[in-house]
């Protein structure tokens, strides 16, 4: 019995400066780690008749399967603002893979060695950061939020040197593609203009079909890549999700969330929260992920005006005017997504107010984002004391005199709530502890963990001590590790 493969590789079949043929570079003593089985069968794909040595070999790139045709893709980046020719500098996409109902998938090794990208890098990656990935991806994806996800982890039987020796590890990552805004910056950067419209042909046949016989395609693309990526971080906001390093070259014109580096999220409600180490200045602060969106798409647009119209001053004003139109769509999104937590139905003049007196409280009081939600919905994670405050008490009376409009019902707004509310996240402890478990081996509470990630919205036994917030007063800070 076949694996079930069934590679059609586009992105390799264009021209030269879009990518560059390379395979992984052979690892030592490859071990299989975890394989995603759910995923698998969505991919219809089936590892069953593969014994331990084989999976390893193959999730390594030891050995490749047949029709896989790995390159490095070529993009550039704003990182932190700053513009620079970047690339696929530990990774390799072997090919993409058709399901049975002909959804197309990139599959990337990340950590798979050095490529023409990598500059000073050595291309590899580490078992701890791997892992993050793979739990983090997952359960974005349970949480109902475009993501990539997360196939396989193996370790590679070889250390990465970083601050110290850590055991190095591959990840294989599943995505729609692997095109982002920095794709279209670094062929924009070549300013041949041929080059990027064969990437805005590309990418509207792959993803976006439906504008294919539109009138200015390029400006099209534009409006439909902002409002995916207004509804992605919109989706973000509503679970207290950092992503931490929003680079242009992390934002994918998919709309899927790529790139988990140094993400993770919030506890208590604090929306200047930042966690990663090298965000000194907050740039990708939870507050600023709406502003940062607005200026990757402008980025992105600057990519596009050869395309929109000849005369580059009407091209200027044509995407102009849709960038601007950024802020009164987010807030729209923003406030149904908002409206959805606390159950209302329809949109009164007041409940922008009603909203924000929240959040202000919650701000003030320190509470746990995810868990005071959870006590709207009457699931009893915080101590109770925290909700007898008068404040919280009068706007409490708001909210129900609120909830009676339009028809509305317990059922109904239960119903709601519970739709949006996750009862439990990757919390930052507890992503910790199962990731030390694994450094040590012991990869079985990373598994646990993952299981009840797989039903975030959902009753489960046992989940008390993954609702609770960290009670250390010291920061909590994540790395660039991935």
């Amino acid at each position: 019995m076949t694996i079930g493969w069934c590679f059609d590789n586009t992105y390799s079949r264009l021209p030269d400066p879009f990518k560059e043929e390379i395979n992984p570079v052979p690892v030592k003593n490859p071990e299989i780690v975890i394989l995603n089985k759910t995923l698998s069968k969505e991919l219809d794909l089936d590892f069953s008749n593969l014994n331990e040595k084989k999976i390893s070999e193959l999730f390594s790139g030891n050995s490749l399967p047949a029709g896989s045709n790995s390159i490095a893709q070529a993009y550039a980046g704003h990182q932190f603002g700053h513009f620079t020719m970047l690339g696929d500098g530990r990774a390799v996409l072997i090919g993409e893979h058709l399901s049975k109902k002909k959804e197309r998938y990139d599959i990337q090794f990340k950590g798979s060695g050095k490529t023409s990208f990598s500059r000073n890098g050595d291309g590899r990656a580490a078992l701890g950061p791997m892992l993050r990935e793979y739990i983090i991806s997952e359960a974005m994806y349970n949480l109902n939020i475009p993501t990539t996800r997360s196939l396989a982890v193996v370790k590679t039987g070889e250390e990465v040197i970083r601050e110290t020796p850590l055991q190095g590890a591959i990840l294989t990552r599943v995505a729609l593609s692997h095109l982002r805004v920095g794709t279209f910056q670094y062929i924009a950067a070549r300013e041949k203009k041929n080059e990027l419209e064969i990437l805005l042909n590309y990418i509207i046949k792959r993803h976006y079909p439906n504008i294919q016989n539109s009138k200015n395609q390029a400006l099209d693309l534009l409006k439909v890549v902002l409002e995916k990526q207004i509804d992605l971080v919109v989706n973000w906001m509503r679970v207290g999700f950092i992503h931490g390093v929003m680079n242009t070259d992390n934002m994918s014109i998919s709309g899927e969330t790529i790139d988990y580096g140094p993400c993770a999220f919030m506890d208590t409600y604090d929306p200047k929260t930042v966690f990663s180490s090298i965000d000194q200045m907050g740039r990708y602060a939870y507050c600023n992920q709406p502003v940062i969106t607005k200026w990757n798409l402008s980025r992105f647009a600057e990519c596009l005006i050869p395309l929109i119209d000849k005369n580059q001053k009407k091209s200027i004003e044509l995407a102009t005017e849709v960038i601007n139109s950024f802020e009164n769509k987010y807030e729209e999104k923003w406030l149904n997504m908002m409206r959805d937590k606390l159950g209302l139905f329809g949109a009164e003049d007041k409940d922008k107010f009603l909203i924000l007196d929240l959040l202000t409280w919650m701000h003030q009081k320190k509470l746990d984002y995810t868990n005071t939600f959870c006590h709207l919905m009457d699931f009893e994670t915080e101590k109770k004391e925290n909700f007898k405050d008068n404040i919280f008490l009068e706007w409490k009376k708001r909210w129900q005199d609120r909830l009676k409009v339009n028809n509305n019902t317990p059922e109904k707004y239960m119903k709601l709530m519970r739709s949006v509310n996750p009862l439990v996240i990757p919390r930052n402890r507890k992503i910790e502890e199962v990731l030390n478990d694994a450094n040590n081996n012991n990869i079985k509470p990373f598994k646990e963990f993952l299981e009840i990630l797989k039903n975030p919205y959902s009753e489960q036994k046992n989940i008390k001590d993954f609702q609770i917030p960290s009670t250390s007063n010291e920061k909590y800070q994540t790395f660039c590790g991935t």
